[in-house]
């Protein structure tokens, strides 16, 4: 029995120590990033603003410190929302958080986009982009 209860007192002390130690402060983006392809740590590998209508369009938030949040991508075309993304994210360190929006069947029609971003509600900013034929 005391064995138990040291393991399960063991336990609880290492959740609070984790819970405590992980980012408690708000995601801050220093780099909005648009491109073809990723690297490893979800940062953008091919920047790019100009896409064919069959590719998919990825975009990376860098952040430079630890923090947590929740992080919203909504691509526009021609005034309307036409994708949106939600993420959780939690940073002990620099990081990225990547999005995407895989062209429809038949490609991306031509024309200028714009992703927008915001982090718990709030805005960080946004990119613009085209798709050419």
């Amino acid at each position: 029995m005391r064995s138990a209860t040291l393991r399960l007192l063991a336990a609880a002390l290492a959740l609070s120590v984790a819970v405590a130690c992980g980012p408690s402060e708000p995601l801050t983006v220093t780099t909005i990033q648009v491109g073809r392809s990723l690297n490893s740590d979800d940062s953008i590998a091919t920047h790019t603003t100009a896409f064919k209508p069959n590719e998919t369009i990825h975009a990376s938030l860098i952040n430079e410190t630890a923090g947590q949040g929740t992080v919203s991508a909504r691509w526009v075309y021609a005034g309307q929302t036409v994708y949106e993304e939600m993420k959780d994210v939690s940073f002990n360190r620099e990081g990225a958080t990547e999005f995407h929006m895989p062209p429809p069947s038949g490609g991306f029609p031509p024309g200028e986009y714009r992703v927008e971003f915001q982090v718990n509600g709030q805005p960080v900013g946004a990119r613009e982009f085209r798709v050419d034929k």
